[in-house]
């Protein structure tokens, strides 16, 4: 007799076989996750009905081959007759994958179909979710090239660090349209955004702040130099042997160069020795921060602690010494949240046809985001919610704005 097992569809039992979620048997216990996950959880829809021959002709044979014969003459049209300006290929090769690291592309769907139905709920934006099977650099850019006519933007995501910087950089020479690693650059500008109202809050300015970052993988890297395009006054990086600086051998390329532009204070030594007098800590790294090297920030400090599920720092240790306390988790005020910066920024990017997502575009969504508070900026709220229906259109407005000021944009 075959095994029983659950279908988490319904509340019913279906007989079977076990199934890869291992509900396998009348008393395994039911598993919202995999009910919800159950087919997938998006699906291609078509915006024009098919009632008729009439319906069939125009939207196939023979309507379609005028249209194709206008694009083949003029490529520019095929923003207006197809879905290319609306939507963005979410690009993986599954090797650094939310906390489960190098776990290979086809385990990496999940979590790629979530970021495209984000990508609709947020932002508008259609988004097709793409898991490569290498993770060759030049192999994934090739490829990527190669299916780019048929997106309007490219976001890349869960790529371990340091390929992902050299595949950013070589989509980024190679294509005409937006291109934007969001675990670097969602980040950095989320981040921002919560640091310039943490400094309106406390009367200081960004210029004033020494930030250490916990971390020198993608996300890292990205907040220290977008915190010094912003204006931040230093920034120190670690990684797991501490302070990145010029004096170590040890240092890969990217490290070197972001070592000469960090650490102006000069600081070797540990993560511990930086925070001393600090005034903003921020973690990307995992691990904990020991409370006597929190307590040895200066006054009125920013604690950051973004790692999930465990922030490095615990909340209630860093409102001891901390002004203001932010964290990458939903359960606590002040959530650093990736969501709140890519739909906005990939809308306002492909609002113009904008051929590139610059620093001023970053900037200018992190302004907007931080702008959103508005009066109501408190220690507890320097940063919206996801769930703000301000947010996406503001970010918009302001990156489609910076893309035309900056002449990225081609409308």
């Amino acid at each position: 007799m075959a095994a029983e097992i659950v279908n988490p569809r319904s509340d019913s039992k279906t007989p079977g076989t076990a199934g890869a979620d291992g509900l396998t048997g009348a008393d395994e216990p039911f598993d919202p996750a995999f009910a919800l996950h159950r087919g997938g959880k998006m699906a291609v829809q078509a915006t024009v009905p098919i009632r008729d021959k009439d319906d069939l002709s125009l939207a196939y044979t023979p309507g379609v081959a005028k249209v194709c014969s206008a694009i083949a003459e003029h490529p520019e049209l095929v923003h207006d007759y197809t879905w290319k300006s609306q939507v963005v290929a979410v690009v993986t090769d599954g090797t650094a994958v939310l906390g489960l690291g190098d776990i290979g592309p086809e385990a990496s769907l999940p979590v790629m179909e979530g970021k495209a139905i984000l990508f609709k709920q947020f932002g508008g934006v259609d988004a097709v979710p793409i898991a490569l099977a290498t993770t060759d650099a030049d192999e994934i850019v090739d490829t990527v090239v190669r299916l780019a006519p048929s997106f309007g933007g490219i976001n890349l995501e869960d790529i371990s660090a340091p390929r992902c910087f050299e595949i950013e950089r070589k989509l980024q020479e190679r294509l005409d349209i937006p291109v934007f690693h969001d675990d670097q650059h969602g980040t950095a500008v989320v981040t921002l955004a919560a640091l310039r109202n943490a400094t309106k809050l406390s009367g200081r300015t960004l210029g004033d702040l020494r930030a250490v970052i916990s971390g020198a993988g993608a996300a890292g890297v990205a907040i220290a130099k977008f915190l010094l395009e912003a204006g931040v006054g230093d920034v120190a990086v670690a990684d797991r042997k501490g302070i990145v600086s010029s004096d170590r051998d040890d240092l890969t390329e990217v490290k070197r160069e972001l070592a000469e532009i960090t650490n102006r204070a000069g600081i070797t030594g540990s993560l511990e020795t930086a925070l001393a007098g600090a005034d903003v800590f921020i973690g990307v790294s995992g691990g904990t921060v020991p409370e006597p090297a929190v307590a040895s920030m200066a006054p009125g400090a920013f604690v950051f602690a973004m790692a999930n599920p465990n922030p490095e720092v615990h909340p209630d240790i860093a409102h001891k010494y901390a002004a203001v306390v932010a964290t990458g988790r939903s359960d606590y005020p002040n959530q650093i949240n990736n969501v709140l910066a890519f739909p906005g920024i990939f809308a306002g990017a492909l609002q113009v046809r904008a051929s590139r997502i610059t620093e001023g575009m970053k900037i200018a969504a992190a302004n907007a985001l931080a702008d959103v508070v508005g009066s109501e900026l408190a220690a507890d709220y320097v940063i919206p919610s996801p769930f703000d229906e301000r947010v996406a259109p503001a970010v918009t407005a302001a990156v489609a704005a910076a893309a035309r000021a900056e002449g990225v944009a081609r409308r």
